[in-house]
């Protein structure tokens, strides 16, 4: 039966580093890549929103009265006419006060799923200095 020598065992070992700091390098290219499909309303942030979704009656618009310092624009969402405070995680989507622990592609995704938990009740305002 054959033994592995100390040198046989620092070449595999250094193999393994170089392959995942390939890989680490690859994905690192990828995620800034300018082909990524541009999120749903340009540049500018997600499109206005008005519809009803199960019975409720939800609106989103951008807002400049609710951006938050150096973030750029803010988004105001309502829900039968009360506001639903929602904030988005850089590239990784929104959340709402109902859902906050999730994340969503689209202010409007979170203000439905939003709709969905709150299984008709109303939307308490939101105010972080109480």
């Amino acid at each position: 039966m054959s033994r592995l020598t100390r040198r046989q065992v620092i070449g595999v070992v250094a193999g393994a580093a170089a392959g995942t700091a390939l890989v680490g390098a690859a994905t690192a290219s990828a995620d800034s890549s300018p082909a990524k499909a541009a999120a749903p309303g340009g540049a500018d942030g997600p499109a206005p929103f008005d519809e009803v979704f199960r019975g409720r009656h939800i609106q989103g618009v951008p807002s400049k009265a609710h951006a938050h310092s150096g973030h750029g624009t803010g988004y105001r969402v309502l829900v039968d006419g009360r506001e639903l405070h929602v904030m988005q995680h850089g590239k990784s989507g929104w959340s709402s006060a109902i859902n906050h622990y999730e994340r969503f592609e689209t202010p409007l995704d979170a203000a439905r799923t939003a709709v969905v938990t709150l299984k008709g009740a109303a939307v308490v305002p939101f105010n972080p200095t109480v």
